[in-house]
């Protein structure tokens, strides 16, 4: 499956595609959004394929974010599906720095947000990060949507806590910022 936009399109991540994505993760001392993790080796890489692999279709649908020039540089996915109650959850990830702020997780987001409500039926898909992560809900805000609440004091991070912002997008919000998709 490659779902094309602008700048970038999404497809199927292979085993090489994940050693890529795991080897060249650099963390953002400056705008933290997870634990740092020290120790990435090719066997995590290979545990975190077979992990997709295991996931893809039944909860989780995770594709790679690719340049058009074909250089892999993030995943993004739709994933907790809770087929019953038509919803899911949406989490991503830019591996460098420099393809960071650069509009490729926008382009994604829309890419697979669209698919979920288009093609697998899903009504309201969900996002949660943290206070600390303005570029995460500038983004959320510009697929538009919805920040329905904060837990105060929820994530312990770096030897600091924070707050988790939970937003959400309907199925009929989606359609009114006028995204066409593919």
């Amino acid at each position: 499956m490659k779902l094309q936009e602008r700048d970038i399109y999404l497809d199927t991540l292979s085993r090489e595609d994940c050693k890529t994505l795991w080897n060249d993760f650099e963390y953002d001392f400056a705008h933290p959004t997870e634990e740092l993790s020290l120790g990435h080796s090719d066997e995590k890489a290979n545990e975190w394929f077979d992990e997709i692999q295991k996931l893809q279709g039944n909860s989780n649908v995770r594709l790679g974010i690719f340049k058009n020039d074909g250089t892999v540089i993030g995943d993004v996915a739709l994933q907790n599906i809770d087929r019953i109650n038509r919803k899911c959850s949406i989490g991503m990830g830019i591996a460098k720095i420099e393809n960071r702020s650069k509009g490729y997780g926008y382009q994604a987001a829309m890419l697979i947000i669209n698919y979920g409500f288009k093609y697998l039926g899903f009504e309201r898909i969900e996002a949660n990060t943290l206070d600390v992560n303005i570029g995460a809900q500038k983004s959320l805000e510009k697929c538009g949507f919805t920040l329905e609440g904060r837990e105060r004091k929820s994530i312990y991070l770096n030897a600091q806590m924070h707050d988790r912002l939970n937003y959400a997008i309907l199925k009929e919000e989606f359609g009114v910022i006028g995204y066409v998709g593919f």
